[in-house]
């Protein structure tokens, strides 16, 4: 029988710290909820998230994943903000981090989710167009859109109430 301390050894994860030349990674406390590990051999101390979409975010993993997956099928983030209470500015931000872990995310989506490689496609090609619509804008473009909108609806007519 192999002994139960090398078996507790390997769910570890590895030393984040690329300098790092032996990984002696030992659970160290938790902070909110969430296991704490130090590398023993460096002195780094980091999260069980960290170099996920999920390092440094509050909302559970369930509630990030749930939401990821209603913009994927429904195409619309405020149909996500809608269904979760999330501000769509918020599930954006998401998206955007998810889109820089694509290829492990991409591993996730097939594997827990059980989405097909069409669904996985959709939600990549909303991703990138997503990101697309945000980058063409600028604060000042944003802002004279908004301008031209209120002028339009202020200079229309109102129809009288019966």
């Amino acid at each position: 029988m192999s002994k139960p301390g090398k078996k507790e050894q390997a769910k570890l994860p590895p030393c984040p710290n690329p300098t790092c030349r032996e990984s002696r990674v030992v659970r160290n406390g938790s902070h909110r909820g969430r296991q704490r590990y130090q590398c023993r051999s460096c002195k780094t101390y980091f999260g069980e998230t960290q170099g996920t979409p999920m390092y440094a975010l509050k909302t559970p993993a369930a509630e990030v994943a749930h939401a990821l997956l209603i913009v994927m099928r429904r195409g619309s983030l405020r149909a996500a903000e809608e269904l979760t209470g999330h501000k769509y500015e918020t599930i954006s931000l998401w998206l955007k981090r998810a889109a820089a872990h694509a290829e492990a995310l991409t591993q996730v989506l097939a594997s827990d989710l059980r989405l097909s490689q069409v669904e996985i496609d959709e939600f990549w090609s909303f991703v990138q167009k997503k990101r697309g619509q945000l980058s063409s804008r600028t604060k000042e473009s944003a802002g004279a859109a908004w301008s031209k909108t209120a002028t339009v609806a202020s200079s229309s007519p109102v129809p009288p109430v019966h």
